[in-house]
């Protein structure tokens, strides 16, 4: 009697147990609802909804951008250029400039020289051989001149043509820029616009080597005497600091800017959130409201990798930007999303 009163309390036992078991498994099979506090509009973004105590708890923080002004950009390619040609150039025309000088000395001192014996011939002093051998020095230096003169002249317009007027002339007259491009302080940057697209070149813009995210400032010098045959576009001459880190032959990414300057908000990088490869904010509807909105990343702000937007991104005049908790933001958003098959049912 003992063991079967003990077989069927293991019996009983195991039921219920079991019984358990599947009450769970079904409670864990049942599809997952989303949270009360994030709603689906039929157009636009979801809105999330958090209470000051849920907003204490993730430490979120919201504050209203401040303006800058900013300018439309252009993207564009760049090449820092290898300056051997100019070096080259720079050195022939200093030397042809020096050969014109010695002829033009020898110049100066063989044209009295012939009238001198020239003068004496005259006067029966001097003999004939002297005014002729003196003569044929005078023809001589004369042509030196001209032929040291032909080749400055071609030299100076070898440079205009290469570098245009701006480097050419810096050629000629021996700039302090082109000085200070031959000795590697500065670099020249070789910036080309997509093919079709006109713009005016701005005095400084920005460029971005590969392997460094850090954006170099470089200033304009002139228009390029060449394009690009890889890009077809206008192209402009730059010039990068030394310490920028851009060597020649390396290849950048540019940003020119183009029209009037525009009204826009500094977004923080911590307010950013990626999805699908695309980048969004929380703006603060209500108190205790929250919503997606996209924005535009093409115009970077500084060194600390912010943003400035259009204030026409956003419809509210002064928007508040999640600064704090925006991912736990979009996290709550989109487990809310989280469908099971035969949710609807």
């Amino acid at each position: 009697m003992v063991i079967c009163i003990g077989l069927g309390i293991l019996v009983i036992s195991g039921f219920v147990e079991g019984r358990q078991e599947a009450i769970l498994e079904a409670e864990r099979s049942k599809p997952i609802k989303p949270p009360l506090r994030v709603a689906l509009p039929e157009h636009g973004q979801p809105v999330v909804t958090i209470d000051d105590a849920a907003q204490a708890a993730i430490g979120l923080e919201t504050v209203t951008p401040h303006s800058a002004e900013f300018h439309h950009h252009v993207r564009a390619f760049g090449t820092v250029l290898d300056l051997a040609g100019l070096t080259k150039l720079n050195t022939d025309y200093v030397e042809a400039t020096s050969e014109l000088k010695t002829a033009e000395a020898k110049l100066a001192a063989s044209e009295p020289a012939f009238e001198r014996a020239k003068a004496l011939h005259e006067k029966h002093i001097g003999s004939l051989v002297q005014v002729q051998t003196s003569e044929a020095a005078l023809i001589g230096d004369r042509a030196a001149v001209a032929a040291a003169q032909s080749k400055v002249r071609t030299l100076a317009a070898t440079a205009i043509q290469e570098w245009g007027h701006v480097l050419g002339d810096g050629i000629i007259k021996s700039a302090p820029l082109v000085m200070r491009l031959i000795e590697r302080r500065v670099f020249l940057i070789q910036i080309t616009v997509p093919p079709g697209i006109a713009v005016s070149p701005p005095p400084v813009a920005s460029v971005e080597a590969a392997g460094n995210n850090e954006p170099v400032t470089v200033k304009y010098i002139s228009p390029a005497t060449r394009t690009d045959p890889k890009i077809q576009g206008l192209s402009f001459f730059y010039v990068a600091s030394g310490e920028s880190g851009v060597l020649p032959g390396m290849n950048v990414r540019a940003l020119l800017a183009t029209g009037d300057p525009l009204d826009g908000l500094v977004i923080q990088p911590s307010a950013i959130v990626w999805w699908s490869g695309n980048p969004w904010v929380y703006v603060k509807l209500e108190d205790a409201e929250f919503t997606r909105r996209a924005i535009p990343t093409d115009m970077p702000y500084g060194q600390h990798g912010g943003f400035v937007v259009p204030v026409t991104t956003f419809s509210e005049p002064d928007p508040e930007i999640v600064v704090k908790g925006a991912q736990l933001l979009l996290s709550e958003e989109f487990r809310s999303q989280i469908q099971v098959e035969g949710d609807d049912d």
